[in-house]
């Protein structure tokens, strides 16, 4: 906000709550430096909004720190659902770069411009093609990633190192169909025990 918009903002908040104003000539210019330092970031038609939304549920007082805190919440919001893409500049041209990048973040703070959020990046001819390539491929694995896995996952016949979990442990005694166990602890084994896995192999041949 311009310093000679203070006044001007300071008269139309005096609408609604007069003791803002001050009388004294000396008092009112110190008060305009004031306000103008703590609102310099703040742009005229957001204060103004700021005071409507303030008068609208209290009847304190306005202070500039009220409109500051309340300016510095927003571009928090604003930038926090931004994903700040690169601009369209030559990145080889760094000032430029800085400049055009700067001035973009600049516009997204203001309002001037809206945050490019991440659902942006799913949207458009980019993801019709990804929605018919997955189509085709019939999800995000395909078949033979999917064949080659299921190799090793356990099942009721057992399959790959889950071979031992078809016939009981001779090491720690786990029943079929359950893993095997630390005798010390207790606590289950990822795999069965090589004498298992062993055993299962000999009555599966």
């Amino acid at each position: 906000m311009e310093p000679e918009q203070i006044p001007q903002l300071i008269a139309e908040i005096a609408l609604a709550d007069p003791r803002v104003k001050r009388e004294d000539r000396t008092e009112r210019r110190a008060q305009a430096l004031m306000w103008a330092g703590i609102l310099a970031e703040v742009p005229y038609d957001y204060a103004v909004t700021a005071a409507h939304q303030h008068y609208a549920k209290s009847t304190w007082p306005i202070l500039p720190a009220d409109i500051a805190t309340r300016w510095a919440a927003t571009v928090r919001d604003r930038m926090r659902h931004d994903v700040d893409p690169a601009p369209p500049v030559d990145p080889d041209n760094e000032a430029a770069y800085r400049h055009a990048l700067a001035a973009r973040r600049r516009a997204v703070a203001t309002g001037q411009q809206p945050p490019a959020e991440h659902k942006m990046l799913t949207s458009g001819p980019a993801a019709a093609e990804v929605e018919h390539r997955m189509a085709e491929l019939g999800g995000y694995m395909p078949p033979s990633v999917r064949e080659a896995l299921a190799q090793n996952q356990p099942t009721a016949a057992g399959r790959g190192p889950y071979l031992g979990l078809t016939i009981p442990c001779p090491h720690c005694r786990a029943a079929a169909g359950q893993r095997c166990t630390i005798p010390a602890s207790g606590r289950r084994m990822p795999h069965p025990h090589p004498s298992r896995v062993a055993a299962a192999q000999e009555v599966a041949a």
